[in-house]
């Protein structure tokens, strides 16, 4: 007597230990879609909260991967500060693994594809554009790491006050101004303390997000009234000044107010402000009681009254 073939409805049936396994799984993986969704939806009404936006900017529809693969999207274009990218860990993709200045993108379609299933489907999509050279199929050539646009540097000088200024700041147009990190050559100055899984205050302070926020990026001004007077730096350094006898750390957030500035071509300026004439008050150093030390300071085209 031969054992007749178990009917099929019962091998997949809800009664089954197969079935029993399947509906568990279903469970689990509608479990977390139900999780991640609240989450995003908690997470947005804060933003919303925070930034005085009406909640009705704030769909479920554009929180969910699905919403990834609509609408008018220009997938050839990576957006550092669209909402979903925000809240990605930029160790993601970028990683790091050495102090290399330049950042390393992540090598594999891994971190993208995982929302952009339905872009990396296609062979040859528009997505390909943002790191390959061209969009043929098979092509592996990878273009040069593009530079900083979208990202502004954030950078505080009272949480550097133990870090000497001319670790950051070098003798530039032969002695008279100072130079300011730029590019991706300032990783080569900031990684000296900022490398891979560094902490400070039990923070994480090698990820990119430690000093870049989205944003237009500026350069800070290299120019300065002082540089019009004939000052140079390299000269004061000799006569054994310090970089703090002139400039004071403020604490203030903004850029351009972190770190004051003498007063350079004010004669006579203000007691209770720092000028050339705090120290060229003809005791110190030379002043303007004789008019030919004018021309000390004062020569040809940068002559400024």
């Amino acid at each position: 007597m031969t054992n007749s073939p178990e009917p099929i409805e019962q091998r997949g049936s809800s009664t089954s230990p197969l079935g029993l396994k399947r509906r568990k799984i279903q469970l689990v993986v509608l479990a977390a879609g139900c999780f991640f969704v609240a989450s995003a939806v908690v997470s947005d009404w804060h933003l919303s909260a925070a930034s005085g936006k009406p909640k009705s900017e704030f769909s479920i529809a554009a929180l969910t991967p699905a919403a990834l693969q609509q609408g008018n999207q220009d997938f050839s274009k990576f957006a550092h500060n669209s909402r979903s990218h925000e809240r990605l860990p930029c160790l993601l993709c970028h990683r790091r693994e050495s102090n290399a200045p330049r950042p390393v993108r992540s090598s594999q379609h891994t971190p993208c594809a995982g929302c952009h299933k339905e872009q990396f489907a296609a062979s040859s999509g528009p997505i390909c554009t943002i790191c390959h050279t061209s969009v043929e199929s098979g092509s592996t050539q990878i273009k040069p790491f593009p530079s900083l646009k979208s990202f502004n540097m954030t950078f505080a000088h009272a949480r550097h006050r133990n870090v000497a200024c001319a670790t950051c700041h070098k003798p530039a147009s032969n002695g008279v101004a100072l130079s300011m990190p730029s590019g991706a050559g300032a990783h080569t100055t900031c990684f000296q303390c900022h490398t891979p899984r560094a902490q400070a205050n039990g923070q994480d302070i090698s990820s990119c997000a430690t000093c870049h926020k989205p944003g237009q990026h500026s350069r800070a001004s290299t120019s300065s009234k002082a540089f019009k007077a004939n000052f140079s730096h390299e000269q004061h350094k000799r006569e054994g000044m310090s970089c703090l006898e002139c400039h004071k750390i403020t604490g203030l957030p903004a850029r351009s107010a972190q770190v004051s500035s003498p007063l350079p071509t004010e004669h006579p300026a203000s007691p209770r402000s720092q000028s050339c004439e705090t120290c060229h008050n003809d005791e110190r150093a030379f002043g303007t009681a004789s008019f030919a030390n004018c021309k000390r300071c004062h020569q040809g085209p940068t002559f400024r009254f």
